[in-house]
């Protein structure tokens, strides 16, 4: 028997540099960053190539940063020393590079990666980061704000004020969903219902309206919900059921004529497809900080203009995730409104500008599409740095009978 042992497999390949294996493009860091900002952790991603340019990204994975935390890490034994300049095929090497490939984990840590490296280049060449992705197609991004009041009365005067402000589009959250441990999703049906028929009888037809479900219900549950309103109380309603099962969709669009918007916890074109083909979102929700970045965001864009569905971006984190969302809205052409969490009416404190001096601009309820090269944000390192991060888990509701129920 020969004792000659057999060639160890290489799991671990010299990183891919391409052609010009000295330039200063290459990386040469890749960090995770988590930050206390207002009520809730961001994870932002610091991406520094050899001759010190700085780019930033943001996941969306919220409270289990930990997990996209380690991925980053991970992904960073073979990315660094590669060219941030390659920006697809760094992201097939992260989806591709592994048996079990996808999942949301995986994907908000590709999407953090992606968006910083864009940010790097577009500082690189000297151009905002919608040129390099074919240039703006609007001069201003629309957007669209939440009221989370809770009573009719505050509901409709947070809606007149969105509306004097000039915002015509205007989203509403049940205002059962409170601050209780337990839930019991149909005792919060009837009152979301009659406070949606108050916002449309005071506002008229001109207010495009929608309320947020937050995948709370059951199909039966939501359809319930939706034959409680005369037809064309709402524009659109997002999220009423998870997102796991489609056919559940397909059953809920037979009983329902409202539009759906979905798409914020998908994590891949392969999601979003299933969705687009069978006629089940009338919105695209999309995450860039989910997705998979601009690199993924732009397929499923490209996938959703075939069906002649607009894009309304998922936008609930931070200035990065923001100005990422801006320069992706800016420059599709099927696109409706970007999502804002720092309307006059819901100051959380996401865009502390302390730490973030530099970021989107708004003139009235639009995003001025920015012309400064990469992003356009800039974050004070020293400050975030001085943060103090605390965990946060979203609450663990429970049914009055004391089973568990979707937050």
């Amino acid at each position: 028997m020969s004792s000659t042992q057999p060639p160890k497999t290489q799991l671990n390949p010299a990183p891919f540099v391409g052609a010009e294996a000295n330039h200063p493009a290459k990386i040469a860091e890749i960090k995770p960053i988590l930050v206390r900002v207002g009520w809730r952790n961001q994870l932002l991603v610091k991406v520094t190539t050899e001759d010190g340019l700085i780019g930033w990204g943001e996941s969306g994975l919220s409270g289990r940063e930990g997990a996209v935390s380690a991925t980053i890490a991970h992904f960073s034994n073979f990315l660094l020393g590669q060219d941030s300049r390659r920006i697809g095929r760094i992201w097939q090497e992260c989806y591709r590079s592994q048996y079990f490939e996808g999942g949301r984990v995986l994907t908000a840590a590709i999407s953090a990666i992606d968006i910083a490296l864009y940010d790097l280049l577009g500082k690189r060449l000297g151009v905002p980061v919608h040129q390099l992705l074919g240039g703006a197609q609007r001069d201003r991004v629309p957007t669209f704000a939440s009221t989370m009041a809770k009573s009719t009365e505050a509901i409709i005067a947070d809606v007149k004020t969105l509306t004097d402000a000039g915002w015509t589009c205007v989203r509403t959250y049940p205002s059962g969903f409170n601050d209780s441990e337990v839930f019991e999703p149909r005792a919060t049906l009837p009152q979301a219902a009659a406070e949606l028929m108050a916002v449309r009888e005071t506002f008229g037809r001109g207010l495009v309206l929608g309320v947020d479900m937050h995948h709370r219900y059951s199909v039966a549950e939501a359809a319930s919900f939706c034959n409680m309103m005369p037809a064309g109380t709402l524009d659109f309603i997002e999220e009423p059921i998870r997102c796991e099962t489609p056919e559940a969709y397909a059953t809920l669009r037979t009983m329902t004529d409202i539009p759906f918007a979905i798409g914020e916890e998908f994590s891949s074109k392969w999601e979003a497809a299933r969705y687009l083909e069978a006629g089940l979102t009338q919105y695209m929700r999309l995450d860039i900080c989910n997705i998979g970045g601009f690199t993924e965001a732009l397929k499923v864009a490209g996938w959703s203009e075939r069906h002649y569905v607009d894009l309304m971006p998922h936008n609930p984190l931070g200035p990065v995730c923001t100005a990422a969302s801006v320069h992706l809205s800016a420059v599709v052409p099927n696109f409706s409104w970007l999502e804002i969490r720092q309307s006059p009416v819901e100051q959380l404190g996401f865009h502390d500008r302390g730490l973030f001096p530099v970021q989107m601009e708004m003139d009235g309820p639009n995003y001025r599409v920015p012309d400064a090269p990469g992003l356009g944000v800039e974050v004070s390192e020293d400050l975030i740095s001085s943060t103090k991060v605390d965990d946060v888990e979203a609450p663990h509701l429970r049914r009055p009978d004391g089973s568990v129920t979707n937050w």
